[in-house]
């Protein structure tokens, strides 16, 4: 029972401050296409030979700097997993090499088959009527098993001081609704059913074809009733308050008192926060109206769908086939050792980000990255008073919840004890199940209890960073805190438009159209003036135009609505590194290295941080169900809106890259 509202970077970033001369430029100049003119392609300019000259690995959806960045991070990883395997049996540590070696015999897997996740079959095959139904989904979401809906443990969005329990909708197999819906997508869907049809019959499911059909028809009845990604951005909309005795007014027909229970809820809250009312309203049709045998054959497939990468090597090939290589693209699976570092990662990963930090994590890089945070927000500091859309009244308030950003760099200040979590060396589907539980049950126990402001919702050795509104919190992990995003031996130029603009980035969440809506305590409410409102909204009405004209796939486009909160953020971040990046310099002018300027470098630098490559479908899946813009057009996108940029690459009128001033969206 996880939910942490944040807004994340999507790839890395890190840190930078003044280095002593001799410095370099920064800029992979083996990387450019210096046939094009920045002028018309900035993205081909910085990145185009790179572009042209590497294959994304077979084993990758999307290949670039932040990948790179990733599996330098997975291999340190391993490192630390493979000598704790060797440790005593009483050792903290011992516990990291126990997981890691559970999923690494796959000798053992291949011969227990569908073994290990029969006692889950079982208890399914045992429902006799939808009676049933809340006890099984309740057992099912503590063990990590997707339901039609599932629930999460945060602070209530209008009082801060308080944990909440909210409820929403689940239970679909693919990325997001579109793909029952849309008829673009209908291949996909139709592989899908393949897909379910060839795990049922791997789960012993002498049916498997007409069951297959029927778990796919009450996922489109799901599909159906769901909001979509952006009707879900709006987080007025999404706080619905319903006392615990009122929910089975909401969904009648369902034990709610029964799956409270069971859940580990009842009598810990009063009230809680239902996000979508109406999918549950109409979900109590469906529960009523399906029958008992459908269900079973749904919440087998679920559980073969979660258990299936833990179990022997025909359910992880069917799995990675259609969730890897039809879903993204992917031709060929992940070595097992980064997916065995991955589980690791994933279950215990305080434990193993203790280990990582102390290795991989110098104390110098944690106060560079402070210096350069608090370089940002002074910018923005500056920046609040000359916003032409925001109101003396708005700046006021708008200062104040800068002013109360909570900073965590590196990692945490305490770390999370999992010595009542058992791993079994011989047991990986139980180990899975049990670190599931022993999260879900860590969560639940927070209700009635003061707000931890000290937790973290990334562990130090994950490669993004996030802001998150209800705490009002900006969050840089180490293992961001590195090369290639930051260049110590590098003009500052680089660093600026690279990682600089990914700390803006976060920062400016706080005053996006979803952050503004929250204060400086965490708690949702309006400070903004109606005028204010309307001078925001009509620079991000053109923000969404501008993103949803772009067409990375042929009959694809960007969703300009579902992007906006971070194409806001790329916005803004750019532009107050830019602000930075000129205070920095105290009036003085850049250097000009390589032949480039400061300014182009920072843009340069800006660019060549999004460096990727993409498999097609891989970008269908994210323009779905990803709220962050395709790379190349994040950087395209932003820069066009950036004044610094045109001046910075002298720009005119028929150039491709031209945008008249009035057309930019100038929001920071």
């Amino acid at each position: 029972m996880k939910r942490i509202i944040v807004a994340a970077v999507g790839l890395a970033l890190l840190t930078g401050a003044a280095i002593a001369a001799p410095l370099e430029s920064g800029i992979d100049e083996s990387a450019m296409n210096k046939s094009v003119r920045p002028q018309d392609d900035f993205y081909q300019y910085v990145n185009g030979h790179w572009l042209a000259t590497t294959q994304i690995p077979a084993d990758k959806a999307s290949y670039g700097a932040f990948t790179i960045l990733y599996d330098q991070s997975l291999a340190n990883l391993r490192t630390i997993v493979e000598q704790a395997e060797k440790a005593p049996k009483d050792a903290g540590e011992r516990k990291i090499g126990d997981l890691y070696a559970s999923y690494m015999d796959e000798a053992r897997l291949n011969s227990l088959g569908l073994k290990p996740l029969q006692p889950e079959l079982d208890r399914i095959d045992a429902i006799k009527s939808s009676a049933d139904l809340p006890a099984l989904m309740a057992y099912l979401g503590r063990i990590g098993v997707d339901t039609p809906f599932g629930g999460g443990v945060h602070q209530d969005n209008k009082d801060s001081t308080k944990y909440v329990v909210d409820f929403g909708q689940s239970g679909l197999g693919l990325p997001d609704r579109d793909y029952y819906l849309n008829a673009e997508l209908k291949p996909k869907l139709d592989a899908y059913l393949g897909h379910v049809e060839r795990m049922l019959a791997l789960g012993g499911d002498t049916a498997a074809k007409a069951d297959a059909k029927a778990v796919v028809d009450l996922e489109t009845a799901l599909a159906k009733i769901q909001w979509s990604k952006v009707e879900n951005r709006d987080p007025q909309k999404v706080y619905n308050k319903v006392m615990v005795a009122d929910l089975p007014a909401l969904m009648p027909g369902f034990d709610w008192s029964t799956f409270l229970a069971d859940a580990g809820v009842a009598g810990k809250v009063d009230y809680v926060i239902v996000s979508q009312p109406s999918y549950f309203k109409a979900l109590a049709g469906i529960v009523k109206d399906t029958p008992v045998s459908t269900w079973k054959a749904y919440f087998r497939w679920q559980a073969l769908h979660s258990a299936a990468p833990y179990l022997s090597k025909p359910f992880v090939d069917e799995n990675f086939a259609f969730y890897g290589t039809t879903l993204h693209g992917v031709p060929q699976n992940r070595p097992r050792w980064q997916r065995g570092v991955s589980l690791v990662n994933g279950a215990i990963g305080e434990q193993l980000g203790q280990a990582y930090v102390a290795r991989y994590f110098p104390p110098e890089s944690k106060a560079r990255v402070t210096a350069l945070v608090h370089n940002l927000l002074a910018a923005y500091k500056q920046s609040i008073e000359t916003l032409d859309w925001m109101s003396p009244e708005t700046k006021k308030q708008a200062q104040t919840k800068l002013s109360m950003y909570m900073l965590k760099l590196g990692y945490p200040d305490k770390w999370r004890d999992y010595s009542a979590l058992r791993i079994d060396r011989d047991d990986l589907l139980g180990n899975v199940e049990r670190a599931n539980e022993f999260e879900y049950d860590r969560e639940i126990n927070k209700l009635g209890k003061p707000i931890d402001r000290s937790e973290w919702g990334m562990t130090p050795q994950t490669v993004n960073a996030y802001y998150n509104p209800e705490m009002n919190e900006i969050v840089f992990p180490a293992a961001i805190l590195q090369p290639p995003f930051f260049n110590p031996k590098a003009d500052d130029a680089v660093n600026y438009g690279a990682i600089g603009a990914v700390i803006g980035h976060e920062i400016s969440h706080g005053f996006d159209d979803q952050g503004s809506q929250y204060d400086g305590n965490g708690n949702l409410h309006d400070w903004f003036t109606k005028e204010d409102h309307e001078k925001f909204a009509a620079k991000t009405k053109a923000l969404v135009a501008e993103y949803s004209a772009f067409e990375p796939v042929k009959g694809f486009h960007l969703n300009g609505d579902l992007t906006l909160g971070e194409n806001i953020a790329d916005n803004s971040g750019l532009a107050i590194a830019y602000k930075a990046y000129e205070l920095s310099l105290h009036g003085k002018p850049a250097p000009v290295i390589d032949g480039m300027t400061g300014e182009q470098r920072f843009y340069a630098g800006f660019a060549q941080v999004w460096r990727n490559k993409m498999r097609q479908d891989a970008m269908i899946a994210q323009m779905k169900a990803d709220p962050h813009s395709i790379p190349e057009f994040r950087v395209l996108g932003t820069v066009a809106n950036q004044p610094g940029f045109f001046k910075a690459f002298d720009i005119k009128p028929g150039d491709k890259m031209w945008v008249a001033p009035d057309k930019r969206v100038i929001i920071w």
